[in-house]
């Protein structure tokens, strides 16, 4: 089995016929999966995907920022933005408001740390805020991969989160709030239980950590 380099671990794109595993084995699990070219070909499709106007939340992605869909989402105004409306929040009198918002919208979008050929999908945070509507809670779920993300199983997942994932992060967070990120809370989603709810966009390129 092919694996990333020791020279470049974890940032080395899955060649096709992993990529090709890695569908079948999540869409065994009940997610419905696309292989798509690039990041451009993916934020073409999540804006077929989305009806205009429906309530959308943006979880935390270099993968969003990169390809620009978290602009499309948070910007644009075709849709309602959680994101948007949770800045006008205090968050010291409606924390609880805030929440509610990102937990329960009609469409998460997002990426996660690591794909397994085996079939599941790895996301770690340091606040939760995504977790929640990835979990179940959001309506639907669409994750933006890129093919760096592709490992064997969960346990190279694991270790991807925290030994190349998490450096990175902490890179930004220092950058963007001057203090670091920390690996608190991981979900791992198996399967998807609901027909059509999740939706994985595998990426043949790298993009993200």
């Amino acid at each position: 089995m092919t694996t990333s380099t020791p020279e470049a671990p974890f940032t080395v794109p899955a060649p096709a016929e992993r990529l090709e595993r890695t569908a079948a084995a999540l869409a065994a699990h009940g997610f419905t999966v696309e292989i798509l070219d690039n990041a451009a070909a993916a934020r073409s499709r999540v804006k077929e995907l989305i009806p205009e106007d429906a309530e959308v939340f943006t979880g935390a992605s270099e993968t969003l920022r990169l390809s620009g869909i978290d602009e499309d989402i948070n910007e644009s105004g075709r849709y309602r933005s959680v994101k948007a409306r949770s800045w006008t929040l205090d968050r010291a009198t409606q924390l609880a408001e805030m929440w509610r918002m990102v937990a329960c919208p009609d469409v998460i979008v997002g990426s996660v740390a690591a794909v397994t050929e085996t079939g599941s999908l790895v996301a770690a945070s340091a606040t939760g805020s995504q977790l929640a509507g990835y979990a179940g809670a959001a309506a639907r779920a669409i994750w933006i991969v890129g093919a760096q993300k592709v490992v064997p199983d969960l346990e190279t997942a694991l270790r991807r989160v925290e030994d190349h994932c998490l450096p990175l992060e902490n890179e930004r967070a220092m950058g963007a709030y001057g203090q670091p990120s920390a690996l608190n809370r991981v979900l791992v989603l198996n399967a998807e239980p609901e027909a059509g709810r999740g939706i994985v966009l595998l990426l043949r390129e790298a993009i993200g950590f």
